[in-house]
């Protein structure tokens, strides 16, 4: 199964289709209450809607004409929902950093979050520029809510990403995840030019996770959209790792004892890399490897993570904030709850391609198996497939 550059495939795909992805994902009971969740930097745009002629806010008003829109003028009835109402928050800034504790209604009133939101509503979708699963997945828990965070949203994930079945998924997410959970540890290969390094990560024998798009039931839950995921919580991890920063700086950071201890510079800024381990320094959270993820989807590439890191052939590591992925890296772990956030650092031939990734390799009950080669995946998940 390829996974080098594919044109968006329109045909091969049916139109985006809110009812059936809210069917499919949430199989919403009649009566319950549906709310969405946008962030802006400013919130006085709220009032009137006033940044759908605000230049800029592109996820915002795909939130309005895919999501608002059709909810109001034919879900909300067609489905028996209640609500579809419509709430901004102040941009966090940051993946996965907190929510703030108020937010705006489309009349641009202030309410609180919590007893305006996540008490009120049965499920949430949240169309922001920077994640909130971990801050929303925390907030599902405590109030009794489903949701889905779609962070992100480009056309290309609305033509693609959005369109799939996530019953499929579902299935074939379940036969990987069979394949590789209870793996003791994974090794992953790097070499950027001349260079060369291994990622061990320790798994301790745990159950593989499934992002797969489905949150059925009435147990409270937060899917991410798009989804297709295998992903561990590491126990521990030690060796090197490349990263680069959105600057363009190329670092390769060591790893010990489960988190990044120090950093060389390969190309870019120092300073970069200088403010990067001074966080670390003051805020050792931030450097905790917090998850391991595998991507299971065939999907064009989109240039957003949320979809580019569910591609079959790609692997991704987490530092900081793993709770809501089961770990216990949570917001009180930091120092700094500006600091509290679950960057996916990915390992894609075209959003990382100076970095090579040889070969990514499991160990399960004393046998070593190869998952992936060169952004490809080996025989043994195409077997998984067959």
């Amino acid at each position: 199964m390829p996974t080098g550059t594919i044109p968006i495939p329109t045909d091969n795909y049916p139109p985006f289709d809110l009812e059936k992805l809210l069917r499919t994902v949430f199989d919403p009971e009649p009566g319950m209450r549906i709310a969405l969740l946008i962030d802006l930097e400013d919130l006085s745009l709220m009032a009137g809607n006033a940044f759908l002629a605000t230049p800029g806010h592109s996820i915002q008003r795909k939130a309005v004409e895919y999501f608002y829109n059709p909810l109001q003028d034919v879900l909300l009835e067609k489905m028996e929902l209640r609500g579809g109402d419509l709430f901004a928050y102040q941009r966090t800034g940051g993946s996965n950093l907190e929510l703030p504790e108020t937010c705006v209604t489309e009349e641009g009133e202030t309410v609180n979050f919590a007893e305006s939101v996540y008490s009120k509503y049965d499920i949430i979708l949240c169309l922001s520029t920077d994640s909130a699963t971990a801050p929303l997945t925390a907030h599902a828990k405590k109030y009794g809510f489903r949701g889905a965070t779609l962070h992100g949203i480009n056309q290309i994930i609305l033509q693609t990403g959005l369109c799939v079945d996530y019953r499929e998924v579902s299935c074939q997410t379940e036969l990987l995840r069979a394949g590789m959970t209870r793996a003791s540890r994974v090794e992953i290969d790097f070499q950027i030019d001349q260079r060369s390094a291994t990622l061990v990560l320790e798994l301790d024998g745990q159950e593989a996770q499934k992002s797969h798009g489905l949150c059925l039931g009435k147990q409270p839950d937060v899917a991410n959209l798009p989804a297709g995921e295998v992903y561990f919580v590491p126990v521990g991890a030690h060796g090197k790792f490349p990263r680069t920063f959105k600057d363009g700086t190329l670092a390769m950071l060591k790893v010990e004892e489960g988190a990044i201890e120090a950093a060389e510079r390969i190309s870019g800024e120092q300073s970069t890399l200088d403010g990067y381990m001074e966080i670390i320094r003051t805020d050792p959270a931030v450097g905790r490897i917090g998850e391991l993820g595998f991507g299971t989807q065939v999907l064009p590439r989109a240039g957003v993570d949320i979809q580019d890191e569910k591609i079959l052939g790609t692997v991704h590591v987490a530092t900081g904030r793993s709770d809501h992925l089961g770990g216990d890296i949570k917001l009180d772990s930091f120092r700094d709850a500006r600091h509290a956030t679950h960057e996916d650092i990915l390992f894609d031939p075209e959003k990382t391609p100076r970095i090579q990734v040889p070969q990514v390799r499991m160990f399960r009950a004393g046998q070593c198996h190869v998952l992936l080669e060169n952004y490809q995946p080996a025989a043994y998940l195409r077997n998984l497939l067959e």
